[in-house]
C-alpha cells in the first residue's frame, strides 16, 4: 500500500536519510515501497534535546533514520528511558513508556516516535 504525503510549499522532510525540500507549490508524493520518512515538524535537531523526554525521542529518531543498527543510540535510548521511568509515577505515562520500549525492540521506530510525543507533551505540562 502506498504512503501519500501532502507537502506545503517549502516544507522539508527526510526520506531515507536525505533531506528533501518541496518547491514553491503544494505537492503530493506517493511512496510505493517502505521507506523512512520524517516530516519537518517531527525532526529534532541535537540542540533541541533539552529535556528528559527529548533525550528519549532523539535516539529513537536517529535509529529510525539510520539504515543500519546503532548500538550507541539504542544504549542511549535504554538509559534515558530507565531514568525517565524512575522519575515518573503517572501510570498512563509509565504504560506509554513500556509500549514505546516494545516498539523500539520490535524495530517499529516510527510508532515509537509518535508515541514519544505524548511523553514530551506530558513533560511540557509538568514543567509549566
Amino acid at each position: 500500500m502506498a504512503l501519500k504525503i501532502s507537502l506545503k510549499p517549502g516544507e522539508k522532510f527526510v526520506l531515507n536519510g536525505a533531506v528533501v525540500e518541496n518547491g514553491d507549490r503544494r505537492a503530493t508524493l506517493l511512496l510505493q515501497n517502505r521507506a523512512s520518512v520524517l516530516r519537518e515538524k517531527d525532526i529534532m535537531q541535537a540542540d533541541q534535546v533539552t529535556t528528559p523526554a527529548r533525550h528519549i525521542y532523539f535516539p529513537i529518531m536517529m535509529m529510525y533514520l539510520s539504515d543500519q543498527a546503532d548500538d550507541l543510540q539504542y544504549e542511549q535510548f535504554v538509559l534515558r528511558m530507565n531514568e525517565f521511568m524512575g522519575a515518573v509515577t503517572a501510570t498512563e505515562i509509565l504504560s506509554s513508556c513500556v509500549t514505546i520500549s516494545r516498539d523500539v525492540m520490535a524495530g517499529e521506530y516510527y510508532k515509537a516516535l509518535m508515541r514519544c510525543k505524548k511523553l514530551i507533551e506530558f513533560e511540557g505540562e509538568r514543567l509549566k
